[in-house]
C-alpha cells in the first residue's frame, strides 16, 4: 500500500525527508504478517496521515518505522531511509530516535513520570539557562491551551486532555525533525483540538521538518492537509461487526441476553420489585450533593443532583480539564467526592470501591480512559474478561471462559484475540477489550470515559448500537465524550464548566429520539443555575 500525493506539473520531485520501502512486520510465534508490504514517503514540510480500522497495525507501522516493535513482533522485510540514508536497525536506529524523531503515543499519560512537575517534564530536553527553558515550556504550553498554573502542578493530577497536551508540549519542545504522532487530539473537544492542529501545522512549516501521522480523525487529517495512507485489515479483511449492526441498522434490536442479563442469578432487580409492589421505580443510581475538588484542592463541581433511571444515558461534556473523568470516578469509587452522597437504587452506595460490598461493584462498572492503564499486561484477555464472571458471579472457570469468549466476539473482536496480552492489541482493541471485561459483571449502571476515542467510525458505530441494545433491558449509562455521535445517542447531554453541570443549550443538540430533552427517565441535574440557563429546572 502507497500514499498518492500530486505534484504540481513540471515541478522537480521534492528529495523525500523519510522513505519507507516494503516494511513487512510479522508476530513471531507463527510468522503472521500483521500487515501487507508498505511503501511511504514523506517530505519536507509535509504531513503523512494514517487512517484505517482499529486493528488494521497503524500503531504498530509507526513503531516498525521508529524500530520499537513490542514483544511478540518483529520485521521481517523492509527499510527506512532519513534523507536517503538507510537507518539500521538497533544502535543506529536509537541515535535517530534520539537527535531526529519525537515521539508522542496513543497512551502518552503513561510516559508522563506522575512525580514530576508539568514544567519540568516539557522542558526537561531543552538547553540553555533555567528561565529561558522555563519560558520556551510555558509558550509551549499556552500555544497548545493550557493555563499558566498547570505548569506547577504534578503529571499525576492532570485530566486525560491536558495529560495528552503536556506530552505533546513536551515533544514539540525537543524540536524534532520528524514528528510521530498516535491519536493526538483523542482526548479533546473540538476547541482545544484546533489549538493543537494550529501549533502543528505551525511546527510543520518550519525548513526540514515533517510529520507522520495516525489518526481515526478524518477532520484532523483533512486541517493539516498533506497525503493519506489507509491501512485495512490483512489482505483486506473486514473489521468484526456486531450481530444485526452497522450504518443503517435499528439500534433497537434487543442485545443478546447472554450478553448482561442472562449472566444474572440473584433474582429480580429493584426496578422489577418496585413494579411488582406497583410503587414508581426508583432511579438506578443518584448523586445528592455531589462535589468535586482537583487533588490540589480547587473545587471542579459545586454542589448537584442527578438521577439515572433504567435504561437512561447522559453524556457530559466539556473542555479538557474541567472534571469530568473526576465525576466518573467519584461514581466509581476510585477517588471520592469532596461532599455529598451516592445512591444504588435507592440505597447509600459507600464512597469508596474499598468499602463497597460485591453486589455494588458489580452494580457499577467503569470503562477508563486509558485502556493501558486498565488492562493488567500480564493477564490473556481471556482471563482479563473472566475474572468478574468468576469473582462476581460465581462462575467456574470453563463456564467463565466461555461467556468471556461470547463477550469478546459480541463486541467485536475476533476469537483469535482471545489469548492475547495487551501488548498486542492495538489501542482500539485494547478499549473494547475492557468494555467486555465491565459488561461481563453485568452492571446496573454502566460509566464510559471516552468510549470511541480510539475506534474508527464503523468499529464506533457498532459499539454504540451494543450499547443501545443494551440499555433496553434496563441498563443506565453515563459517559463522558467529547465525541457528538456519542452524544447524540444520550437522552440527556449536560455541559461541565464554571464548576456547574448545565443542559447543553439546543442549538448544539440535534432533533433525534435519543436526544429527546423532555425524556422523564433523566431528570436534569438539580442545581442553582443562573437565570440565563436552559431549561430553569
Amino acid at each position: 500500500m502507497t500514499p498518492k500525493e500530486t505534484a504540481a506539473p513540471g515541478a522537480r520531485p521534492a528529495r523525500p525527508l523519510l522513505a519507507v520501502e516494503g516494511l513487512t512486520v510479522c508476530r513471531q510465534v507463527d510468522a503472521a504478517p500483521v500487515f501487507p508490504p508498505v511503501d511511504l514517503q514523506l517530505t519536507a514540510g509535509k504531513v503523512l496521515s494514517i487512517t484505517g480500522p482499529s486493528g488494521a497495525g497503524k500503531t504498530t507501522l509507526l513503531r516498525a518505522v521508529l524500530d520499537v516493535l513490542p514483544p511478540g513482533l518483529r520485521r521481517s522485510a523492509g527499510e527506512v531511509r532519513w534523507q536517503g540514508e538507510r537507518v539500521r536497525r538497533g544502535g543506529a536506529a536509537r541515535r535517530w530516535r534520539r537527535d531526529r524523531c519525537g515521539w508522542l503515543g496513543q497512551d502518552p499519560g503513561a510516559a508522563l513520570n506522575p512525580l514530576w512537575r508539568v514544567d519540568r517534564l516539557v522542558a526537561e530536553d531543552l538547553s540553555g539557562d533555567r528561565d529561558a527553558r522555563r519560558e520556551k515550556a510555558r509558550a509551549t504550553l499556552r500555544s497548545l491551551g493550557l493555563p499558566p498554573d498547570l505548569t506547577s502542578g504534578r503529571a499525576a493530577e492532570l485530566s486525560g486532555g491536558q495529560a495528552q497536551r503536556v506530552a505533546l508540549a513536551r515533544v514539540l519542545c525537543s524540536d524534532p525533525e520528524l514528528l510521530v504522532l498516535d491519536e493526538p487530539t483523542s482526548a479533546l473537544d473540538r476547541d482545544t483540538a484546533d489549538l493543537v492542529i494550529d501549533a502543528l501545522r505551525s511546527w510543520s512549516d518550519g525548513a526540514g521538518r515533517g510529520v507522520l501521522l495516525v489518526t481515526h480523525d478524518a477532520r484532523l487529517a483533512a486541517e493539516l492537509g498533506g497525503t493519506t495512507l489507509r491501512m485495512e485489515p490483512p489482505y483486506g479483511g473486514r473489521p468484526a461487526m456486531l450481530p444485526g449492526t452497522g450504518p443503517g441498522s435499528p439500534a433497537t434490536a434487543r442485545a443478546p441476553r447472554t450478553a448482561t442479563s442472562a449472566l444474572r442469578d440473584h433474582g429480580n432487580t429493584p426496578q422489577e420489585n418496585s413494579a411488582q409492589a406497583g410503587r414508581p421505580p426508583v432511579p438506578v443510581l443518584s448523586l445528592r450533593g455531589l462535589s468535586l475538588v482537583r487533588p490540589d484542592g480547587v473545587p471542579l463541581l459545586s454542589p448537584c443532583d442527578l438521577d439515572l433511571d433504567p435504561g437512561c444515558a447522559v453524556a457530559v461534556m466539556g473542555p479538557s480539564g474541567s472534571g469530568k473523568t473526576t465525576l466518573l470516578h467519584a461514581v466509581a469509587g476510585r477517588r471520592p467526592a469532596a461532599s455529598g452522597r451516592l445512591l444504588l437504587h435507592g440505597e447509600l452506595l459507600a464512597a469508596e470501591a474499598a468499602q463497597r460490598d460485591r453486589e455494588q461493584l458489580r452494580a457499577v462498572q467503569l470503562v477508563g480512559q486509558s485502556p493501558v492503564g486498565e488492562l493488567n499486561p500480564a493477564h490473556r484477555v481471556g482471563t482479563a474478561v473472566a475474572r468478574p464472571l468468576t469473582v462476581l458471579h460465581g462462575l467456574d472457570c470453563s463456564s467463565a471462559l466461555s461467556r468471556a469468549r461470547a463477550l469478546v466476539e459480541a463486541v467485536g473482536l475476533d476469537p483469535a484475540h482471545f489469548d492475547r496480552r495487551p501488548s498486542r492489541l492495538s489501542g482500539g482493541q485494547r478499549q473494547r477489550i475492557v468494555l467486555a471485561r465491565a459488561l461481563a459483571a453485568a452492571p446496573d449502571v454502566l460509566l464510559l470515559d471516552e468510549p470511541t476515542s480510539a475506534l474508527d467510525p464503523a468499529t464506533a458505530h457498532a459499539v454504540l448500537d451494543l450499547i443501545d441494545r443494551l440499555r433496553n433491558e434496563g441498563l443506565a449509562v453515563l459517559t463522558i465524550t467529547h465525541d457528538t455521535r456519542v452524544a447524540d445517542r444520550a437522552d440527556r447531554v449536560l455541559h461541565l464548566s464554571g464548576r456547574r453541570l448545565r443542559p447543553t443549550p439546543p442549538p448544539a443538540l440535534k432533533t433525534t429520539p435519543h436526544n429527546g430533552m423532555e425524556n422523564p427517565r433523566c431528570p436534569m441535574p438539580r442545581q442553582p443555575l443562573p437565570k440565563t440557563a436552559w431549561p430553569n429546572s
